[in-house]
C-alpha cells in the first residue's frame, strides 16, 4: 500500500498561491455542460463514445447518453456517475450506459475491466453495475472492480449485492470477490488484495483519486453557505471534483476537504458557516485552522 504522506498547510499555500490570486473563480470559464451521470472527467489515449474518438477537450463536455457505449483500446477514461461516484475504464474495455437517471443509475460492463469509486451515497441513489447480465447494486461507499473478461467482481472496500436468478441477493463484503459468471452457485470468497493493488487499473485509479483530492483542496474554500454538495469544476486541473458538507477520505485514503474549508490557505475554520471539523482516520487529528493534512493509505 502507498505509505502515508503529510502535506502541511504552508506548503499547500506556497504551491497554489500564485494561481489562487491569478484566477477569479466566480467569473472563471466553466465546463461546457453541468455535470450529469455520464459526463467525461478524464481521457487518456484511444477513447470513444459510440465509435467517435474523444480528446482532452471532451473532458467536462462529452456525455455518454443512455444506450451509448464508452470504450477504450490503448487508453483509459473516467466518467462521472452520481455526485461522488466515479467509473474508471481500463485498457481494451467497454461500458454501456443503460440508465443515467440520478435515482436509477445503471451501467453495463460489456468487456474488459472497470473500477467504481463511491465517495458519497444518498438513500435515494440506486446504482447498479451489470456484468454477465447480473445486476450488482453498490450498497455502501467504497471501491469496486469489475472484470468482465473473467466474469468476476471484487470489493476492496464497501459492500455490494448481486441479484441471483432466484431473485435473491448475494451480499459481497469488503475483501471478497464473486464469480458473476456462475452467480447461481458461487459464493463470495477472499481474494489476494495485495496482488490486485499492483494492477494498472488500481494504481491509475488511486492516482486519479489523488488528483481529485488536490482539486478538492483548491476549490473547497470558494463554495460555502448557499451552495450544495456536488460536482464542481476546477479550472486549474480541468476536471470536476466532489465537494461535500463534511471532510472525508476516499477508499484510497486521499483526504477531501468539506465545502467552505479555508484552512489550507491559512484562514482557519469553515468559511460560510459549515462547522464541526474534519477528523482524519487513524489518529491524524482534527482540522481546526491549523496543522497538516495527512493522506494516502
Amino acid at each position: 500500500m502507498p505509505r502515508l504522506r503529510t502535506i502541511g498547510f504552508a506548503a499547500l499555500a506556497a504551491l497554489f498561491a500564485p494561481a489562487l490570486f491569478a484566477l477569479d473563480i466566480p467569473n472563471a470559464e466553466p465546463a461546457a455542460n453541468a455535470a450529469v451521470p455520464g459526463t467525461m472527467n478524464y481521457v487518456e489515449g484511444a477513447v470513444t463514445i459510440n465509435g467517435q474518438f474523444l480528446n482532452q477537450s471532451s473532458v467536462g463536455s462529452a456525455v455518454v447518453a443512455q444506450g451509448q457505449v464508452l470504450a477504450t483500446t490503448n487508453g483509459r477514461a473516467e466518467m462521472l456517475l452520481t455526485p461522488g461516484v466515479y467509473l474508471r475504464l481500463g485498457h481494451d474495455s467497454a461500458v454501456k450506459m443503460d440508465s443515467p437517471d440520478l435515482t436509477n443509475t445503471v451501467v453495463d460492463v460489456e468487456h474488459g475491466h472497470a473500477a467504481v469509486e463511491v465517495d458519497q451515497l444518498y438513500q435515494q441513489n440506486d446504482i447498479h453495475v451489470l456484468e454477465d447480465s447480473v445486476p450488482v447494486q453498490l450498497v455502501k461507499t467504497g471501491l469496486y472492480e469489475f472484470n468482465a473478461n473473467r466474469g468476476t467482481m471484487v470489493v476492496f472496500d464497501g459492500e455490494a449485492a448481486a441479484l441471483k436468478p432466484n431473485e435473491k441477493f448475494e451480499t459481497v463484503k469488503k475483501g471478497h470477490e464473486l464469480n458473476l459468471a456462475d452467480v447461481t452457485t458461487a459464493k463470495p470468497a477472499k481474494f489476494d488484495e495485495a496482488s490486485l493493488e499492483q494492477t494498472g487499473l488500481y494504481r491509475w485509479s488511486s492516482l486519479r483519486s489523488d488528483y481529485l483530492a488536490q482539486a478538492n483542496q483548491q476549490m473547497a474554500g470558494y463554495y460555502g453557505y448557499g451552495y450544495g454538495p456536488g460536482w464542481y469544476w476546477d479550472p486549474w486541473m480541468f476536471d470536476y471534483t466532489f465537494l461535500a458538507p463534511y471532510g472525508f477520505y476516499s477508499p484510497f485514503g486521499w483526504g477531501f476537504y468539506p465545502m467552505g474549508w479555508m484552512g489550507g490557505w491559512g484562514w482557519g475554520g469553515f468559511y460560510g458557516g459549515y462547522g464541526g471539523g474534519f477528523y482524519g482516520r487513524g489518529g491524524f487529528g482534527g482540522f481546526h485552522g491549523g496543522g497538516g493534512f495527512a493522506h494516502g493509505r
